[in-house]
């Protein structure tokens, strides 16, 4: 009896595949082939699980921002009892990917970023993606500080976290240097909100 094969896994594979391969030499350094050859699996397979490149890049960055998404929800509810003030500090920390560990995926994601410019299907994932979040910084902005514009304080704090995630990836910026100034601009508000 031939072995079942679970097709949502493969195609994560697939797309962890694609991510290393991106952050070795940019999405234009990604090929159907070389993908299939890291993912350990044969072209078939990845032809099976995506009918074009396009799709398999938008099942990636869907994947990254999943994850991205995930371990900010998980460290949430590992503190259940911060102040909101508190949550959306670690939020927009997660968000912005300065921890060194998280250098790799920041690459890959301002790949996809750039990517997305010309590429109607991953403009649309990531208007998406930044839909959502922006809904969630507003509300935790909303709960830490009623008297401020929450939608417009979560598109700047929103575009800052990318452009922090730019300078520390170009060596502009230390990851630390980049979460002090995160910070800094989230007390400055909190301060600007007790007025």
């Amino acid at each position: 009896m031939p072995r079942q094969v679970d097709q949502e896994e493969r195609r994560r594979r697939i797309a962890e595949a694609v991510c290393r391969l991106a952050d070795e030499h940019g999405l234009e350094g990604v090929t159907l082939r070389d993908v299939a050859a890291r993912a350990q699996v044969s072209m078939g397979a990845v032809q099976r699980c995506f009918a074009t490149k396009e799709e398999m890049l938008a099942f990636t960055l869907a994947d990254i921002g999943e994850r991205i998404a995930a371990r900010a929800r998980a460290g949430l509810l590992r503190s259940p009892a911060q102040s909101a003030a508190s949550a959306l500090g670690h939020t927009l920390t997660e968000v912005a990917l300065l921890r060194p560990e998280h250098h790799s995926e920041a690459r890959v994601w301002l790949a996809f970023l750039a990517q997305a410019a010309v590429s109607p299907p991953l403009a649309a994932i990531l208007r998406s993606g930044y839909a959502a979040l922006h809904e969630a910084v507003a509300r935790l902005v909303h709960e830490a500080a009623p008297a401020l514009d929450a939608p417009r304080e979560a598109h700047a704090l929103l575009a800052l976290t990318d452009g922090l995630t730019a300078h520390v990836l170009v060596g502009r910026l230390t990851p630390q240097e980049a979460e002090d100034a995160l910070h800094a601009h989230l007390t400055g508000l909190w301060r600007q909100s007790r007025r």
